[in-house]
C-alpha cells in the first residue's frame, strides 16, 4: 500500500523572513537539495507556488515531487547562508545540486607573522603551520581587490622570496610606485614591518570604520564636483571593502555532525556486509588533464584516520591518451605487485574512485595477481553508489551515515593528493628553461646564470667573457652556451625562411620556457 505524502506547507507558513539555508528531505530522510535565501519564507513558499509547479522544467518538477519533509537554519547575512550552503552542501552531497559538490573551498586570507618580513597570501585550505588565517571569504573578487587596496595602503610587500632581497628586486616596482615599504632596498626595520602588518590584521578583523568613512567622504566630494565617473568607482570598492571586512560567523562544523572515526567503521563494515573489520582503507584516484601529465594517487586511512605516512603517488607510464580505466589498472598492478614482494600489510578494503569501468580494470589486475580474494568497491561520485565486483545494481547507503561520510572523506584525500601531484608537476614543466637542452648545464649551474643575469632573454645577448665572469662557470662552458644560443637562432630564422612561420618544434611558450627538442 502505497504510503501517503506529508504536507509540507504547513512549515512552509512557519519560516520566518530572515536569511539562512534550507534543506529538502524525501521519503528516507536522506538530503536532496541544499539551497540559501535572503528570505526564507519567500523564497521556499515559491516552490510550492501552482504557477511554479506547473512551468518548472523536469528537473525542478523531480525535485518537488521527491520532497517529504523541509528544515531550516537561519543566519545573520547573505553572506553566512553562502557558506553555510557550501558546508552542508559537501557533507550531505544532495543529488540534485550541482555547484559546491568537488573539494574546491573558499578563499583564506593567510600571513605568517613568524616570517622576517611577513606578505599577505590567498589560500584555500587552513594548515596547522603557525600562520594566521582570516576568512573563509564567499566574494572572492571583493576580496582580491580588497587585498591589493590593503597591500598598498600598508605597504605590505608582494615579492616571493622569503628575505626581500634575496633574488634581484631590480625588476619589482612596487617600492618605485610607493605601493611597497621595500624592506630590500630601504632597510626598514621588522618592527616597524610588522606594525605595518598587524595593523593590517585589524582591518581584515574588522576594524575598518576609519577607512570606510574616509572612502564615502571621498566618494560624496567627487559626486560634489560631478566627477560620477570617480565616485562609481569609490562606491563599487566601498562595496567590496563592506563585503570583505563585514563580521562573518565561520561555520567550521556541519550541523549535527562529528566525526567518530571508529563508530564509521563499524558502519561501514555493516554496510558493505564484511566478515572481517575494517582496519586499513586504501583509495586511488586518477588526475589528468589533456595528457600532458597522468597522474594517480593512493592515500591510506588506517582506523577512520589518514595515515601520510603510506600514502604514495604515481605518475601513468604504459597509457597513451586520456584512458582513466588503464590508468587505474596500472596504478593498481603497480601498488599491490608492491605489496607482495615487499610483503606489505594487505588492506581491509580498497576503494576506487569511478563506477563499474574502474572498478573492473582494478579487478582484472587483483585477479592477475591472486588477490582477488581482497574486498574492494568502486565509490561513483555522481549520486555516491557503492559498486562491487559481481553485482550489477549498485548499494546507495543513507547520506546521512557514518558509513557515506567516511568514504567521502577518503575519496576526497585522494582526489586532493592527487591534484596536488598533478599541480606540481605543471609548475615544474612552466618553470622549465631552455638551458635544460644545453650540454654541461646542471641544476645548480642552470641557478646561477639565472640568478645573475635575471632572464633567458639577457643570457641569450651574454659574451663569453660577461658568462665565464660567474663564479662556477669555466671558459668551455662559457662558450658552449654561446654557440649553443647562436644555433638556436640561425634554426629559427632558416625555418622562418622557409615556411614564413616558427616551426612549432621551436615555439617560445613564454620567456625562458621552450616545447622542443633540440636535433643533434
Amino acid at each position: 500500500m502505497p504510503v501517503e505524502r506529508p504536507d509540507v506547507m504547513p512549515k512552509v507558513r512557519d519560516l520566518p523572513h530572515k536569511p539562512g539555508v534550507y534543506l529538502f528531505k524525501d521519503r528516507f530522510n536522506r538530503v536532496i537539495y541544499v539551497g540559501k535565501a535572503r528570505d526564507l519564507h519567500k523564497r521556499v513558499s515559491q516552490y510550492f507556488h501552482p504557477s511554479r509547479q506547473y512551468r518548472a522544467d523536469p528537473k525542478t518538477q523531480a525535485l518537488l515531487e521527491s520532497i517529504w519533509d523541509l528544515e531550516a537554519h537561519t543566519v545573520k547575512s547573505e553572506p553566512e547562508s553562502l557558506l553555510l550552503e557550501g558546508k552542508l552542501i559537501k557533507e550531505y552531497r544532495p543529488r540534485y545540486n550541482i555547484s559546491f559538490r568537488d573539494d574546491k573551498r573558499f578563499l583564506l586570507v593567510k600571513v605568517n607573522l613568524n616570517d622576517p618580513f611577513p606578505r599577505f597570501q590567498l589560500s584555500r585550505v587552513k594548515k596547522d603551520d603557525g600562520a594566521r588565517y582570516f576568512g573563509p571569504f564567499p566574494h572572492a573578487g571583493s576580496l582580491r581587490k580588497t587585498l591589493t587596496l590593503l597591500r598598498r595602503k600598508f605597504h605590505i610587500r608582494t615579492c616571493l622570496p622569503e628575505i626581500p632581497g634575496e633574488v634581484d628586486f631590480r625588476h619589482c616596482l612596487q617600492h618605485i610606485i610607493k605601493n611597497c615599504s621595500a624592506p630590500c632596498v630601504n632597510k626598514i626595520t621588522r618592527a616597524g614591518y610588522l606594525a605595518q602588518v598587524k595593523q593590517a590584521c585589524d582591518f581584515l578583523d574588522g576594524a575598518s570604520g576609519e577607512m570606510l568613512a574616509e572612502f564615502k567622504a571621498e566618494m560624496e566630494k567627487a559626486a560634489e564636483r560631478l566627477d560620477f565617473e570617480r565616485a562609481a568607482e569609490i562606491r563599487n570598492l566601498l562595496n567590496d571593502l563592506k563585503k570583505t571586512t563585514r563580521p562573518t560567523k565561520r561555520f567550521a562544523r556541519q550541523f549535527n555532525t562529528t566525526v567518530k572515526p571508529g563508530e564509521d567503521m563499524v558502519a561501514l563494515q555493516e554496510a558493505l556486509e564484511l566478515d572481517q573489520p575494517l582496519r586499513i582503507i586504501e583509495c586511488f584516484d586518477i588526475s589528468n588533464i589533456s595528457t600532458t601529465h597522468k597522474v594517480a594517487s593512493m592515500v591510506c586511512f588506517r582506523d577512520g584516520k589518514p595515515d601520510r605516512d603510506d600514502y604514495r603517488r604515481y605518475r601513468i607510464k604504459g597509457v597513451e591518451g586520456q584512458d582513466d580505466f588503464a590508468s587505474m589498472a596500472e596504478v593498481v598492478r603497480r601498488r599491490y605487485s608492491r605489496v607482495l614482494s615487499e610483503g606489505i600489510r594487505r588492506p581491509s578494503l580498497i576503494v576506487v574512485d569511478g563506477g563499474k569501468g574502474q572498478l573492473s580494470s582494478a579487478c582484472r589486475e587483483l585477479k592477475a595477481l591472486g588477490l582477488d580474494d581482497l574486498p574492494i568497491i568502486g565509490l561513483a561520485k555522481e549520486r555516491e553508489e557503492i559498486f562491487r565486483p559481481g553485482i550489477s545494481l549498485p548499494l546507495v547507503i543513507d547520506h546521512s551515515s557514518g558509513a557515506i561520510r567516511l568514504l567521502q572523506r577518503i575519496r576526497d584525500e585522494a582526489h586532493r593528493f592527487a591534484n596536488g601531484y598533478h599541480q606540481i608537476l605543471m609548475k615544474r614543466r612552466v618553470s622549465e628553461s631552455i638551458l635544460d637542452d644545453c650540454p654541461g648545464v646542471s641544476e645548480n649551474r642552470k641557478k646561477l646564470l639565472l640568478r645573475h643575469f635575471g632572464s633567458i632573454d639577457k643570457l641569450r645577448v651574454a659574451t663569453a667573457e660577461e658568462i665565464r665572469a660567474i663564479e662556477g662557470i669555466g671558459p668551455k662552458l662559457a662558450e658552449t652556451l654561446v654557440e649553443f644560443f647562436a644555433k638556436l637562432k640561425r634554426r629559427g630564422q632558416e625555418v622562418e625562411d622557409e615556411k614564413g612561420t616558427v616551426e612549432p618544434g621551436l615555439v617560445e611558450s613564454e620567456p625562458g620556457t621552450f616545447t622542443y627538442q633540440l636535433k643533434p
